[in-house]
């Protein structure tokens, strides 16, 4: 599967008498039925860890160009009409900012091992709270509600699954609890965003910008508020795709696939 294609429904499962194993690109697996899947006998593998480096790139990336604003910069340099440069076009300070990081998986801690290096203070909230010393390596601080991380963060960054509990975790109310001078980057999935509430905060200056790897539905219909806003930066989540990791996570597929038609234990499977 790539791109969550093809669906795999049970009319799909029922016409593949001898399917045996499904392999995903990437690690969300929000889009598969599990329980599904397994009542055929199939077995599912994903490629998990190799997109973990990159997607924690592109999450400093976005925080950096939108703290920066780098894509109206960018336009303002370019644009035919631009006489000068005003002196009053300012960004915002990442080093020595607060960073939130809302989800401390593999990706979000890699996140923080970044955000280390631009002199951040790191908040994080997650199900369980990460081991002393990992949080030493980091300087990283738990917050057992994340009402607290809201409120005290600068950026707050998504990396978190998607699951019942995490739809539309930042709603209304979370974002009203953000500081007014703060930034959204998400870089998990579209659905942990109530994308409404988003637009209404951005417009409302509840918050002060956003910047998005992912949304709901992609691509984003094309008179959708969000690609009028200037205080949004959105890419076409693009948080695995350089041709290093997208050449390994294939050549994953490829050996999950190869050990469930052979029988074999299928490596990295979703149990």
């Amino acid at each position: 599967m790539w791109y969550h294609k093809p669906a795999i429904t049970e009319e799909l499962l029922q016409s593949l008498p001898n399917l045996k194993v499904v392999a995903s690109s990437g690690v969300g697996i929000d889009h598969l039925d599990l329980k599904l899947l397994a009542s055929y006998g199939v077995k599912v593998a994903n490629t998990p860890f190799i997109v973990s480096t990159d997607t924690a790139d592109l999450g400093m990336a976005l925080m950096l160009a939108s703290s920066r604003r780098l894509v109206e910069g960018h336009e303002m340099a370019v644009s035919p009409d631009t006489e000068y440069f005003p002196a009053d076009w300012l960004g915002v300070e990442v080093s020595g900012a607060t960073l939130g990081i809302v989800g401390m998986g593999t990706i979000g801690y890699k996140v923080a091992e970044r955000a280390k290096a631009f002199e951040m203070k790191i908040l994080y909230h997650n199900r369980n709270q990460r081991k002393k010393e990992e949080e030493s390596a980091v300087g990283a601080v738990y917050c057992k509600k994340i009402d607290d991380l809201l409120q005290q963060s600068d950026f707050v960054l998504l990396a978190v699954n998607l699951t019942p509990q995490t739809r539309k975790l930042i709603g209304k109310r979370e974002l009203e609890l953000m500081k007014p001078t703060a930034t959204l980057i998400n870089i998990s999935r579209g659905l942990v965003v109530d994308q409404d509430a988003l637009v209404e905060a951005l417009q409302n200056k509840v918050i002060k910008a956003a910047a998005l790897d992912v949304t709901y539905p992609e691509p984003l219909p094309r008179d959708h508020p969000l690609l009028k806003l200037k205080n949004v930066i959105i890419t076409p989540h693009i948080g695995s795709a350089t041709k290093k990791t997208r050449w390994v996570m294939m050549e994953e597929m490829a050996e999950s696939i190869e050990a469930g038609l052979a029988g074999l234990p299928v490596p990295r499977e979703v149990l």
